[in-house]
């Protein structure tokens, strides 16, 4: 007994290999390249406007207020005394003073 393969001739040759490929590469900017940079600029734009005062939340999870703001550290005051220096690509979020209160 023989066995024949018949294999279905190209209906448009590489266009439309191109153009799914290319689709592709669309959806893949628009749903995880896009977002991740937009996401990387919003953090830095936080990190530049910090200031003293401020109630902050750093990547450990430590809470604490803002002190002293300088070019690339903070130092931050996490109880009465206490102070630590940070630096700024450590911080990462602001917390609400109601939060800080409990």
């Amino acid at each position: 007994m023989q066995t024949i393969f018949l294999q279905a001739a190209p209906d448009g040759g590489m266009l439309p290999q191109l153009l799914m490929f290319g689709a592709i590469i669309l959806v893949f900017y628009f749903f995880m390249i896009r977002p991740q940079q937009k996401k990387v600029r919003d953090q830095k734009k936080f990190r530049d406007e910090l200031t003293k005062g401020m109630h902050v939340i750093t990547i450990g999870g430590l809470h604490g207020r803002l002190i002293d703001v300088a070019d690339d550290t903070v130092l931050v005051e996490v109880d009465k005394g206490i102070r630590l220096t940070f630096d700024k690509s450590a911080i990462s979020m602001e917390a609400t003073a109601k939060a800080q209160k409990v």
